[in-house]
């Protein structure tokens, strides 16, 4: 990963004006904030630059509002749940633009804090127009990127404004790509990759990238599915894609000509209605899954086999759930994996680095999400980085 600026090669910030990207798209219901951790995860960088004495601007889009502006999805609805986080008092400036933020910032005492307005009510934003990434970049002096879950995108404030002012990554922004370099950057081998989830058409290009980077790549929830049905194992009526199963053995064969183990389970939880504790509920050999069966979850034979496989590495990056952990009993062999990850980090004997909504909530549902290395929050912007991508975001911040 190449080198970037972050807070720490700024000089003296005292009475100057920092734009930050932050994220807050935070989840709302009856016009509150329901979750605060977008706001957290800012924090470090805003009370950082703010207890320097800088003016700080805070950016952000909140929802797709598609360059028309919405009373709805107007910043002014968060300012609330950000002074609550922050503990101090927020300015809120209904423009990103022109003579509105030339006044406020007037107005604005070293220290002091502003939300502007939802940047996507600019159509020039998603456009990555350099009009408006200089117009926005004329009230301040310098630019932090602390918004690495909007990294992907390259819109006029993650990407336009760092090519007009000096720019710096934010605490988080640091934090997350220094956790992503030690994952699949610059590892400790070997690696282990977990990718789990519904469907292998999700998560194509980020198993083609992983067989070519990783040791071992343990796959899980239905895509393992479609990779057991492309070896010639009958899964009943589990979810599977069988239209795919070519593209599984080429990735198959990829991961054999790269030196990286796939690990399909081989043992399984199958049954034959999609409910808590059914009935039918068994766990068989994949080999031995009737027709009106469906696979729900890793057995645990091969949930101790792929601890074992843990065991014997140094790094794991994890996306995705190994069954469908939302239900009990399907949880059990995503617990018991993150828990023997969790167990490893602790020791120190593993660098664990997981993303991902589903992940997020499998880790903590496992009790597990505090002993990891890192965990980003960030959904479409990890799984590019998994894909291999460059993310203008953050190409843009290289020093």
């Amino acid at each position: 990963m190449s080198a970037f600026k972050t807070l720490d090669d700024l000089g003296d910030v005292n009475g100057k004006v920092a734009l930050v990207r932050v994220d807050l798209n935070l989840p709302m219901q009856d016009g509150a904030v329901t979750d605060d951790t977008r706001i957290r995860a800012a924090l470090p960088t805003i009370l950082e630059l703010s207890g320097k004495g800088a003016k700080v601007l805070l950016l952000a889009h909140f929802g797709r509002p598609k360059g028309e502006r919405s009373s709805t999805m107007s910043l002014s609805m968060v300012v609330g749940a950000v002074e609550k986080v922050l503990g101090k008092e927020v300015m809120f400036v209904p423009e990103i633009t022109g003579p509105v933020v030339a006044q406020s910032v007037g107005i604005l005492r070293a220290g002091d804090i502003a939300i502007l307005e939802n940047t996507r009510f600019w159509k020039g934003e998603e456009k990555n127009d350099p009009e408006l990434a200089q117009a926005i970049a004329a009230n301040a002096d310098f630019y932090v990127n602390d918004a690495f879950s909007a990294a992907h995108r390259a819109h006029a404030t993650t990407e336009g404004l760092a090519r007009v002012l000096p720019a710096y990554a934010g605490r988080s922004m640091q934090a997350e790509l220094e956790a992503l370099d030690k994952a699949l950057g610059n590892p400790e081998k070997p690696v282990a990759a977990v990718v789990g989830g519904a469907k292998v058409s999700s998560k194509l290009e980020v198993l083609k990238h992983l067989v070519t980077m990783v040791d071992h790549l343990i796959i899980g929830g239905g895509m393992a599915n479609t990779f057991l049905a492309a070896k010639g194992v009958d899964v009943g009526k589990s979810l599977c894609e069988h239209d795919l199963t070519d593209t599984a053995n080429e990735i198959l064969a990829t991961a054999d000509a790269s030196g990286c183990t796939v690990h399909l389970p081989y043992d399984v939880v199958v049954s034959k209605e999609f409910a808590a504790n059914p009935p039918s509920l068994r766990t068989c050999n994949v080999h031995e899954v009737e027709a009106d069966e469906m696979i729900l979850d890793a057995g645990p034979a091969a949930a101790e086999t792929l601890g074992d496989v843990l065991k014997n590495c140094r790094t794991l990056v994890w996306n995705g759930p190994l069954g469908a952990f939302e239900m009990a009993p399907f949880d059990a062999a995503t617990v018991a994996l993150a828990k023997t990850a969790a167990a490893l980090t602790a020791e120190g004997s593993l660098v664990s680095v997981a993303g991902g909504g589903d992940t997020v909530a499998a880790l903590n549902h496992a009790g597990a999400a505090q002993d990891f290395t890192y965990i980003s929050t960030a959904g479409g912007a990890f799984l590019e980085w998994m894909e291999g991508k460059e993310l203008p975001g953050v190409a843009v911040l290289s020093a």
